[in-house]
């Protein structure tokens, strides 16, 4: 089977096509800028270019795609043409390939509504009240693939939720970045319960999906390590992992989420390039349980995370120790 993966210069990107090399697949991987996964057919170029779309899909069985627009504030159009615009043509133009098996990555903020989940499973994705652009075109984005889901090109989609690891830009440097400046505060206490994912674990749940299709074409899944914990242990560890003070301070959570408007409306009107200290989706996430049963996840898809939150930490520990030396050297 030849598979391509779209945004594998990404962390988890990388981590899924470098995972199908290693289970004997050939794989293509599709972003604008290299990949650096060793043993992969590395394409460069745009979701907004037909051409180099079809190029990309030429000759392949199967797609997972992760490619997106990923932040927390940003020009509304930027992510509309990547995350919907990109989708709409990459599911176009692998239909025509003749794709057998379509694995769309998308995120459990399609269907956050800023309340707490507890428990949950896989709500349908909401755009019209789903929190800023990415949350909103990556519904979008989900709904496109669902409903390109047919009998001659089976679509899954896959929520990952909350992913980190070694070399994580998105999460783990973010806190250990806010965290240095002083500007992590923990919310509510930090008490509300949150799922996460380990990079590992994110990407064999995605490879396996493409055994399984039969079974999860057509319906979302959330994946997770299944081991929620409070939001101000996960930060606590990201720090100490990193080597960067825990935060320490913490306020109401109405607070803070009120505090997020402020901001994100104030660095809007003022074009900054920067992200803001905090948004309003930043402040519902830092202040609000969101955790899912995993019990239907696992078993569609025959998978059981193999890395524990806690062999995680020690593997964030030991890579930032490693830079560390590195640098002292």
């Amino acid at each position: 089977m030849k598979v391509l993966v779209t945004g594998a210069s990404g962390m988890l990107g990388g981590a899924v096509a470098s995972l199908l090399l290693r289970n004997g697949r050939d794989v293509r991987t599709f972003q604008r800028r290299p990949s650096g996964v060793p043993g992969a057919e590395d394409l460069a170029g745009d979701l907004a270019d037909g051409s180099a779309l079809a190029n990309a899909v030429a000759g392949v069985d199967a797609v997972i795609h992760l490619a997106a627009k990923v932040s927390v504030t940003g020009n509304p159009d930027d992510f509309y043409r990547t995350n919907v615009l990109g989708t709409a043509g990459l599911l176009a133009a692998a239909r025509s390939a003749g794709v057998q098996h379509f694995v769309h990555v998308s995120s459990p903020s399609v269907a956050h509504t800023g309340a707490s989940l507890v428990g949950a499973v896989a709500g349908p994705a909401q755009p019209e009240l789903a929190r800023g652009s990415y949350a909103r075109t990556k519904a979008q984005a989900e709904i496109l693939a669902l409903e390109a889901n047919d009998g001659q090109m089976p679509v899954a989609v896959l929520r990952p939720h909350i992913v980190w690891g070694p070399g994580d830009t998105q999460l783990v440097e973010r806190v250990l970045t806010r965290a240095r400046a002083g500007r992590l505060p923990l919310l509510a206490g930090g008490t509300a319960l949150v799922d996460t994912t380990y990079v590992d674990n994110a990407a064999s749940a995605i490879v396996a999906a493409l055994d399984r299709m039969e079974y999860i074409s057509g319906s979302p899944l959330v994946i997770t390590n299944g081991e929620p914990r409070p939001i101000g242990e996960l930060l606590t560890r990201i720090c100490s992992a990193g080597g960067v003070r825990e935060p320490r301070r913490s306020i109401p959570g109405w607070v803070g989420r009120a505090a997020g408007s402020v901001v994100e409306s104030i660095w809007r009107a003022s074009k900054a390039d920067s992200e803001p200290p905090m948004t309003r989706f930043l402040a519902e996430q830092l202040s609000t349980a969101h955790w899912f049963d995993q019990r239907h996840t696992r078993s569609l898809l025959g998978w059981t995370p193999e890395v524990s939150l806690d062999e995680g930490f020690a593997r964030l520990a030991a890579h930032y120790g490693d830079s560390a030396s590195r640098i002292r050297h």
